[in-house]
């Protein structure tokens, strides 16, 4: 892993496309602005981990039982 030491306003380069501005410096938190071309993913790491267990969440759900929430919702479903 590479350490830099960057200031407000002060950016890192990756590759020939993506920069990474330090846009604010707090006590507790870094403000950094991502310019990457659109066809690169920028994301949280946490955001990333919890998409993923979500989706194995759902994966592991049996299709019998989500035939049976969705007759269970139109059983219950209000006039309108």
């Amino acid at each position: 892993m590479l350490v830099i030491r960057r200031h407000a306003g002060q950016a890192i380069v990756v590759g020939d496309d993506v920069e990474i501005e330090v846009i604010e410096c707090g006590p507790n938190r870094v403000k950094l602005g991502i310019r990457a071309p659109h066809e690169v993913t920028v994301a949280r790491r946490e955001a990333r981990l919890t998409r993923q267990q979500n989706l194995a969440a759902a994966r592991a759900i049996p299709g019998d039982a989500l035939q049976g929430m969705r007759q269970w919702q139109v059983e219950t479903q209000q006039p309108a």
